[in-house]
């Protein structure tokens, strides 16, 4: 019996390795929370075992109930009829199990309801739910509705939605886009108008609305007549009911058990999350740091099944009277999908625990304002943690969704012909893997918001740091090769600097986000070695690798390639 959790040893690995001692003992006001809810954690081993307990309850269902189920999910899909969207049966019941046990308000406060688990470990189940069925995903994964109203939403908020969020009454949709604001959310229409007695009601179209049949939308909407940017918009809380029309479901290439609707709002009762005016500019950004994370875990997941899938074939099918899994250009297409799935998921725990950090030391401020203590200290916390969340989140996005679509291509590719089949579970994670490095931000929008971090060198006093430290063996060898990187980087910032052309730098910023990541993850893996012996082979390959497309990234940049992108205009006609 497949349990994702307990038989995923790199998981496991990064489980062990979480460093949540001070994410947890804020989560759980100091452990105080104890004193009044029987089941909390009374210290930080407790917290931890708990937390084991409740990932191995969730690799148990993913692997028994929700990964058997996928296929069907896929072949069904979500249906549309009469103005009413329907699950596949199979969703339906993975949800109904879910609910059962208690997982649908993890990160919701205990108070109403939740399991009050830091973000780090909420998204390793999002990551074995991506896994089986990620399609799934996009509804257990937005609890992140549910995390953003008790974030800031009025108590009356709070108690009316957040105990139906916890017990899997209600599932959720972030309302952002419309058919002319994707990426440019400033450019939102959707109004927001008050009655005589200050009630609010929604009126206007959003489209591309994962799961915008939930019960409950979060809603970005335009309060103040006359503007067109981020300063005119604010957010709602609403129920999915009769005035809120689906007008269509998107017929997709991928994660069909996932509806994606296209919705009409006729003057929909709403209430206001939060603040006016600060619905862009605050809230949507806390939902997105928190999607893209989502995404980084479906990515994962995503990559760890078609790895699964493409070993087992491996293994199974001969040719030429042996496994192909022999054949070394099989073999070595097998090892550079775990190198990079290890390397991923390296890259992801350490974004979540920097976005666990960043969401406490915000609740820490809030709390400290309230007893008038000094904020000096706190707030010197916030604005590290910001600063790196900032660029970590884009960059997870960024590299894991593209990891994803190259292995699920290359999965794909060992199955030869009978990967290009529906019998075999391949086909499903290579359509399913194309959305990741779409949704919730492009890519080419992910190198946009984290190339302001790589340009200004942001983990400087990190890699400084670990440049210092003693590393057993011949591992010295390694971090030789990523303090190559470090001058590869800083020669090509140097140029750039030098060139002073903001659209060359600007379609250069790609290769010195890649170049920055990669240098940043070898740091991780160094640092994994160091500790265990197993991980040696895994640094290694990844980071001679990735001095490899450094030194690529840096040809291409001085030998200025990209002169001919800047006259596109002649050149496409």
């Amino acid at each position: 019996m497949p349990n994702f959790f307990t038989e995923n040893s790199d998981l496991l690995y990064q489980f062990d390795r979480l460093d949540l001692k001070e994410v947890v003992e804020l989560t759980e006001s100091g452990y105080n929370q104890s004193e009044k809810y029987s089941f909390a954690p009374v210290n930080y081993e407790d917290a931890i075992q708990n937390y084991k307990k409740i990932l191995e309850v969730v690799g148990d269902i993913s692997g028994n109930f929700i990964a058997p189920r996928a296929a069907s999910v896929d072949e069904i899909g979500a249906s549309f009829e009469n103005g009413k969207v329907t699950y596949a049966k199979g969703t339906k019941e993975s949800i109904d199990l879910l609910s059962k046990a208690e997982l649908m308000g993890m990160i919701l406060p205990r108070e109403y309801g939740g399991l009050n688990f830091p973000t780090t470990i909420y998204m390793m189940a999002v990551e074995m739910i991506s896994r089986a069925d990620a399609s799934l995903m996009n509804i257990f994964g937005l609890q992140d509705i549910g995390k953003t109203i008790a974030q800031f939403a009025d108590d009356n908020l709070k108690t009316e939605y957040l105990p139906h969020f916890a017990s899997g009454k209600f599932t959720g949709a972030m309302a952002l886009t419309e058919p002319d604001a994707g990426s440019d959310l400033q450019a939102v229409k959707l109004s927001a108008y008050q009655d005589e007695s200050g009630n609010w009601f929604l009126r206007g179209v959003k489209r591309f609305i994962t799961n915008g049949n939930g019960d409950v939308l979060l809603v970005l909407a335009r309060t103040e007549p006359g503007t067109k940017d981020a300063r005119g918009l604010s957010m709602f809380a609403c129920y999915g009911d009769e005035t809120v029309k689906v007008r269509r479901i998107e017929h997709k290439l991928g994660i069909h058990g996932s509806p994606t609707c296209e919705l009409q709002f006729n003057d929909t009762p709403a209430k206001l999350v939060g603040q006016r005016r600060f619905g862009l500019l605050k809230y949507v950004i806390y939902l997105m740091n928190r999607a893209r994370v989502g995404i980084g875990a479906q990515s994962l997941g995503i990559s760890q099944a078609a790895y699964e899938e493409a070993l087992k074939y491996a293994k199974a099918r001969e040719q030429f009277d042996k496994p192909i899994v022999q054949l070394p250009v099989i073999s070595n297409m097998l090892i550079e999908m775990k190198i990079n799935i290890e390397a991923s998921r390296s890259l992801f725990y350490q974004t979540c625990v920097w976005l666990d950090k960043k969401e406490r030391y915000e609740d820490e401020a809030d709390k400290f304002r309230s007893e008038k203590k000094s904020l000096a200290e706190i707030n010197e916390k916030i604005k590290e943690a910001s600063k790196i969340t900032a660029f970590l989140t884009p960059l997870t996005k960024l590299l894991l969704s593209e990891s994803a679509n190259k292995i699920t291509y290359d999965a794909l590719q060992i199955h030869g012909g009978t990967g290009y089949m529906k019998e075999f579970n391949i086909e499903r994670l290579f359509r399913d893997a194309r959305i990741t490095n779409i949704y919730e931000g492009t890519s080419q929008m992910q190198v946009v918001a984290a190339s302001g971090g790589a340009i200004n060198d942001i983990l400087a006093d990190y890699f400084n740091a670990w440049d210092k430290k003693e590393y057993k063996g011949n591992l010295s060898y390694l971090l030789a090769h990523i303090q190559e990187m470090r001058n590869i980087y800083y020669d090509c910032l140097k140029y750039l600097k030098d060139k002073k052309d903001k659209s060359f730098h600007e379609i250069a910023s790609k290769d010195i986000v890649e170049i920055y990541g990669s240098i940043y993850i070898s740091y991780l893996l160094l640092a994994e070695a160091d500790t265990d012996n197993r991980k040696i082979f895994t640094a290694r390959r990844f980071i001679l690798d990735s001095l490899a497309k450094a030194l690529k990234n840096q040809e291409t940049i001085k030998l200025e390639l990209y002169t001919d992108i800047l006259h596109a205009d002649t050149i496409l006609k």
